[in-house]
């Protein structure tokens, strides 16, 4: 996969587990195998997370346009480019594992959509979480590339999400008390939402990620791999696969996909766009989201464009519409009449709260790439890459062993189910 930008790439969410599930390697981490099964992440090891995610915004160097076109040259229209060795200095500096958590920027959104008093008012919570989950990937105009995870590679983080940012976003005034809210004086301040991602396949590229709030009884389990395709001066990234939100307390499952990723521009400053039709499926109710992400006309238009329209499929009524930008304002109108503005710019973010370096077992993201990603800090490309193609020879490496010694590779914390990979221990099964 090419030029992708994080925007996309945090999309498909997340990880699953109570401190038992904790998937993880233990608090001291030790040299663990890189396929030894999972192992407990301890809450209280985790802190605040401080990396710094901006990127420059210095476009392409002269001598880098030099690498770029001598690498263009060698590319034909449409072709994969999942296999085409690209150059260090267009690296992201964190893993794209890292990347999909982005998505949950926002937990309060997600946590919220449990808490909608009927059907219609869950899935038009559901979407509006939806829309505003890409936004805050970007954290410039510049579009780079995130590490290809290696096999086995797993990123684990979590959430606290203050309880009095939960709450229904309409109906709540008029809807009777849960007993979760007559309870809502214990001690506990805040939910816990854990995210696990896991790389689980080379060849085709597949990830993995779930997350879960057992208090709220939600749970999102993903699998997706990027097919990426040469356009020209574009880049085009197809996201393949799908995520399911489980709602265990209303029974409710939404079946959702991924846009498309597109780099344009990428002998000067290259720039990301979304673009593609996605939908939100929720068989036992009859809801459906259909969202199209608008890419830019060649002349005129705006870019950035988002439309979605929210169906009961059942009565084949229009329930909410939506339009505007999702990196910036979005306007809801529901069939009442009413309408709701959302500015993704203002949202409140929620840090996520992530191991230091010491306590990271081998195969976690940051400590993996740690010495490329030192090196692209301090502008030395030369050792980066030297770095890089290390990693990559001894994935090649321990690949040919397995096909040599035919041993299929078994990931940690997902097993194949049928064409998707679903967490090993999901809040579904646990209870």
């Amino acid at each position: 996969m090419f030029l992708v930008s994080r925007v996309l790439l945090k999309a498909s969410l997340v990880t699953g587990m109570g401190d038992e599930l904790g998937l993880i390697f233990k608090s001291g981490g030790q040299q663990q195998e890189p396929n030894s099964g999972p192992e407990l992440v301890l809450s209280e090891d985790e802190k605040s997370d401080t990396e710094d995610k901006e990127e420059a915004e210095l476009g392409v160097m002269e001598d880098q346009r030099s690498v770029i076109l001598h690498l263009i040259s060698q590319l034909k229209l449409g072709m994969d480019l999942t296999k085409v060795v690209l150059p260090t200095f267009i690296l992201e500096k964190r893993s794209l594992l890292e990347m999909y958590a982005d998505f949950m920027a926002h937990p309060d959104l997600l946590l919220a959509v449990t808490a909608g008093a009927t059907p219609e008012e869950r899935v038009i919570c559901f979407v509006e979480y939806y829309l505003t989950a890409f936004h805050e990937g970007r954290k410039g105009a510049l579009a780079k590339k995130p590490y290809n995870p290696i096999i086995g590679e797993t990123f684990h983080c979590s959430w606290e999400v203050p309880r009095d940012r939960v709450k229904p976003k309409r109906t709540a005034p008029h809807s009777p008390p849960s007993q979760e809210h007559l309870i809502a004086e214990e001690p506990a301040e805040s939910y816990k939402l854990r995210f696990v991602a896991e790389q689980v396949s080379h060849h085709p590229p597949i990830s993995c990620f779930y997350c879960e709030c057992k208090e709220k009884r939600l749970c999102i389990n993903t699998h997706v791999w990027t097919k990426s395709k040469f356009m020209g001066m574009s880049v085009g990234v197809s996201m393949i696969g799908e995520g399911v939100l489980r709602l265990l307390e209303h029974g409710e499952e939404y079946v959702f996909t991924l846009p498309s990723a597109y780099a344009r521009s990428i002998l000067t400053i290259p720039w990301v766009e979304l673009g593609g039709k996605v939908s939100i499926n929720c068989a036992k109710t009859g809801y459906s989201a259909t969202v199209i992400f608008h890419t830019k006309p060649f002349y005129g238009g705006k870019v950035h464009r988002v439309t979605a329209e929210v169906k009961h499929n059942p009565t084949n009524t229009i329930v909410c519409k939506v339009h505007g930008e999702w990196n910036g304002t979005l306007e809801f109108t529901y069939n009442n009449g009413e309408t709701k503005v959302v500015d993704t710019t203002t949202l409140p973010v929620c840090p996520k709260k992530i191991r230091p370096l010491e306590k990271q077992g081998p195969m976690e993201s940051r400590n993996l790439w740690r010495e490329v990603t030192r090196y692209l800090r301090l502008g030395d490309i030369d050792a980066a890459t030297e770095q890089k193609r290390r990693l990559e020879d001894k994935q090649r490496m321990e690949e040919r062993k397995r096909e040599n010694l035919r041993t299929p590779w078994q990931p940690k914390y997902f097993i194949q189910e049928g064409d998707g990979w679903v967490y090993f221990n999901p809040l579904w099964k646990a209870h």
